[in-house]
């Protein structure tokens, strides 16, 4: 995984990582964590599934409230992050390093595409106020 200066953020404030393996790793913001405060439970898209850009795929539940998990990218979901399934608190912990699933693009084209019409961190921030 890179660092999130490499990464690329969703207005609803997932980020993405595309992987040298060719897959986009996806978590949540450090904003969205806190938004979210304490966070206890994930439901995870399915394996296998097929999703496109800014579909609510998943759902993050906090102490605060639920949120939609948006794929930040089309394409289909190829792993899971089962620590979060023990651990989602992890995530208010390190929301940089912690991923909570994976895709794999549609089609590289698409996925340059999409990517391109994505935030990186300066703007992500701009946007946000910080």
């Amino acid at each position: 995984m890179n660092s999130q200066d490499t990464f690329k953020f969703a207005p609803t404030h997932e980020w993405a990582d595309l992987g040298s393996n060719g897959l986009v790793w996806v978590g949540i913001s450090n904003h969205a964590q806190e938004a979210l405060g304490d966070v206890m439970f994930f439901q995870a898209p399915k394996l296998g599934q097929q999703v496109k850009q800014g579909e609510a795929i998943a759902v993050i539940e906090s102490v605060k409230a639920a949120s939609d998990i948006h794929s930040p990218v089309s394409g289909e979901i190829v792993a899971l992050n089962a620590d979060m399934d023990a651990a989602p608190e992890r995530v208010n912990e390190k929301p940089y390093e912690v991923w909570l699933f994976k895709i794999k693009p549609t089609s590289d084209s698409s996925l340059a595409t999409e990517l391109e019409q994505l935030m990186n961190l300066e703007q992500y921030e701009t946007g946000l106020g910080a």
